[in-house]
């Protein structure tokens, strides 16, 4: 139903004025997004793109805090920013903020799961025994991304925090994970992949759209203390390309953006507008509009 509607878009966009004149000068866009969606937007997004549109993607990938940081402090200048968190957005808005976001689209979502290395030597019991009293062994290696600086790192504290009290296990999180920030855990999100991949961590906390998408082996958590990350997209204000990053957020939500997407394992949804819809573009609010 959802692609039908996005179908419909797609030629409400060929006949809005301006946008297939605007293709030939779509240029370079310059995409800041969630490091859990480097395969998405470099193999999958990033090609169809340019192929359809003519423009050039330029991706950054980092923890959402930290690519938010950065676009406030004018440490890195984009055109489109992707969140795996709603919230980083209200960082950004506003005068006192430096006025970057006035409005966002929430896309899609995926849950954390608990990822692990099928050569490790704790691969077996993960498979027997319950996920929590295999991360409290002695000597196993345990990968996640800083609290602070991304959103997974937030939500791997606070499923923790969770699972303490659905399991009445007052010290698992700190048994787990020790301090929020400990050191011999916390990577920067680009690198959390790689290190479980190479055999140097034996689990990681990711969520199922990189788990889906890199065939990592993975072990989802119970729906009762199962939480997800909740992406959303928007063309920041002060745009050195604001023409093309509309053509970006509006191929994303469009109907071949939308199933590349779910090849790639997210969890696609309604698109919804937060903010002031007055100032979405035309072309994006035509998609949007056609799926609700």
């Amino acid at each position: 139903m959802l692609r039908r509607y996005l179908i419909a878009a797609a030629a409400i966009l060929a006949a809005t004025p301006g946008f297939a004149m605007a293709q030939d000068k779509v240029g370079t866009v310059n995409v800041l997004y969630a490091g859990s969606l480097v395969n998405l937007m470099e193999r999958g997004i990033s090609p169809a793109f340019e192929k359809v549109d003519g423009g050039r993607f330029r991706g950054y990938a980092g923890g959402s805090n930290k690519l938010a940081n950065e676009i406030k402090g004018k440490l890195r200048q984009g055109d489109v920013f992707i969140s795996a968190n709603p919230k980083v957005n209200n960082d950004l808005e506003g005068t006192a903020n430096g006025g970057w976001v006035s409005w966002y689209v929430s896309f899609a979502q995926s849950p954390l799961v608990l990822g692990y290395n099928p050569s490790s030597k704790f691969a077996a019991e993960l498979k027997t025994k319950p996920w929590y009293k295999v991360l409290e062994e002695p000597g196993i290696r345990i990968g996640r991304t800083d609290p602070k600086l991304d959103p997974k790192g937030k939500l791997t504290v606070d499923l923790l925090k969770k699972a303490s009290e659905v399991y009445k296990l007052p010290d698992l999180s700190a048994k787990v994970l020790g301090a929020p920030e400990n050191p011999s855990q916390v990577l920067p999100e680009e690198n959390l992949v790689g290190r479980l991949q190479s055999g140097q961590l034996d689990v990681g906390f990711f969520y199922s759209t990189e788990t889906t998408d890199l065939k990592i082996a993975a072990i989802p958590f119970p729906a009762n203390i199962s939480l997800s990350a909740h992406y959303t997209i928007t063309v920041l204000n002060h745009s050195p390309n604001s023409a093309g990053a509309e053509h970006f957020v509006a191929f994303l939500l469009g109907p071949q953006g939308h199933d590349i997407m779910g090849e790639h394992g997210l969890d696609l949804v309604k698109p919804k507008i937060s903010g002031d819809a007055r100032l979405v573009p035309v072309a994006v609010s035509a998609v949007i509009n056609a799926a609700q």
